[in-house]
């Protein structure tokens, strides 16, 4: 008779050298759950890597180097989206991975955006700046708890709010432009509002589109290739102006498209109240002119 699998793994717990936990994951396989022992490496690599980028840039923050703060934002970003690609591309997507890379999400693009602002621009405004950096980091632990359970129930094709990684980069592309510049009352009032925005748009029910639906393997046009060498182009011009405008864009295309998809909504809205009004305008002239007495008609 054989031994039930997961009293032999458990054994095999119990004799093992090391006291570290092993990794047991159960995952569905057609009509039954299977339990695999250990997690998948190499899209943990991109993960930790990007976990390794937001530590250093708070790192960097701490010791006054913010434009290599707002670099390491960046790259965080590029090893982001680079594990869920190879994970997907690999066949190598995993629970513990989706757990890992949301909690690497929450330090590169919760925390260390929110200190990096904080130690540029926000620290002068005592409790204002800090209570802004900290509504930051919690916008983004929301968004990324929303974003945990939704996942299976919404359109793949769009974000509802703003991406986490969006919000640092918005953070991260204006910290880089004014690294070098004194922060004065003006500057960082205006650094504030856009914290606070960037972490309303986080948590609110815009929709943003996530670019999941490009195929990096299938064939495009040679044109397509041209615009990609063209963007990096402009990027190496100014990388710090260039990001920056590109990340404002991205943040406002999402309220602009909101207002534009209710236009039709406000309109009808707005009808029913002036045809009100103008009723009411008609029915008070109305009565003024049967409140006057008509005048005798002259004699012939």
């Amino acid at each position: 008779m054989s031994q039930d699998p997961d009293k032999r793994i458990d054994d095999e717990e119990a004799d093992s050298l090391l006291p570290f936990d092993e990794h047991v994951e159960e995952v569905q396989e057609g009509d039954k759950k299977v339990r695999h022992r250990g997690v998948y490496l190499l899209p943990n690599l991109f993960t930790t890597a990007a976990l390794f980028s937001g530590f250093y840039a708070i790192i960097s923050a701490m010791h006054g180097r913010f434009e290599v703060a707002a670099i390491a934002i960046f790259v965080a970003m590029v090893f982001d989206g680079l594990d869920g690609r190879v994970a997907r591309m690999t066949n190598t997507s995993s629970a513990f991975g989706e757990q890992f890379d949301s909690l690497a999400d929450m330090v590169s693009f919760g925390v260390a955006p929110a200190l990096v602002i904080f130690n540029w621009g926000l620290v002068d405004l005592g409790k204002v700046g800090w209570a802004a950096a900290f509504g930051f980091t919690a916008c983004a632990a929301l968004r990324l708890a929303r974003f945990n359970t939704q996942i299976g129930t919404v359109d793949k094709s769009q974000f509802v709010g703003l991406a986490s990684p969006s919000a640092a980069a918005l953070i991260a592309a204006m910290v880089w432009v004014g690294h070098d510049v004194d922060v004065e009352w003006g500057i960082a009032t205006a650094a504030t509002l856009i914290t606070i925005l960037a972490a309303l748009l986080m948590v609110s029910n815009v929709r943003y589109a996530s670019f999941k639906g490009i195929d990096f393997r299938g064939r495009v046009p040679f044109v397509a290739m041209l615009a990609v060498v063209l963007v990096f182009v402009v990027i190496t011009i100014d990388p710090a102006r260039v990001l920056l405008v590109m990340a404002v864009s991205y943040a406002f295309s999402g309220p602009v498209c909101w207002l534009w998809q209710r236009r039709n909504v406000l309109f009808k809205r707005r009808e029913p109240a002036v045809a009100a009004q103008t009723t009411s305008n008609e029915d008070g002239l109305e009565s003024d002119t049967k409140g006057v007495a008509p005048k005798d008609e002259p004699k012939p």
